[in-house]
């Protein structure tokens, strides 16, 4: 009977992921693009609400901490639909705020302060990138199960002046 309770509680654990699949594209998209600002409980929330309003609703009520303040929903819906469907294509660029890259690549492999820089707050972010022999290109997360299969790997490392994309620097393999 013990075993049965624990199965039960580990279905039901791994039962509001996988509700990702009925989300429509643009609730997909949005989804990924702010998952790296939300903790399991807020994923777990947002997955178990059964519209598209109700989810919608959901994100507008979470404010995030900063200033101005700014709602969960906001921050992926304040950019233009070309500036968001390049958030989801991935297309890091020169000029972008840190959240767009976050949202874009998720949280870095690696990051470190850097000093000497002409602004005032600077700082590294590295990311790993994995790449197919179809030509897919993933970014690395520690415990992937793709990476055997990658043929190429690379680094990209994210120059950020004062939260914007100042350098991106591409490596080959992954370094130390």
């Amino acid at each position: 009977m013990r075993w049965f309770a624990v199965l039960l509680v580990f279905l039901s654990a791994c039962s509001w992921q996988t509700r990702v699949k009925y989300l429509s594209d643009e609730e997909f998209n949005c989804y990924y693009a702010l998952k790296p600002f939300m903790d399991e409980d807020t994923q777990k929330s947002y997955l178990t609400y059964k519209t598209e309003a109700e989810r919608a609703a959901y994100l507008k009520s979470i404010n995030m901490e900063r200033v101005p303040p700014i709602t969960l929903y906001d921050l992926f819906y304040q950019y233009d639909p070309q500036i968001r469907q390049a958030i989801v294509d991935g297309a890091v660029q020169v000029g972008w705020n840190k959240d767009q890259v976050l949202m874009s690549w998720g949280p870095p492999y690696d990051k470190k302060k850097l000093v000497g820089r002409p602004a005032p707050r600077s700082e590294m972010l590295l990311y790993k990138f994995e790449k197919h022999e179809d030509g897919t290109i993933l970014v690395y997360t520690p415990d992937s199960k793709t990476e055997y299969k990658a043929v190429e790997r690379f680094r990209r490392e994210i120059i950020l002046d004062s939260d914007v994309v100042a350098e991106i620097v591409e490596k080959k393999g992954w370094g130390n």
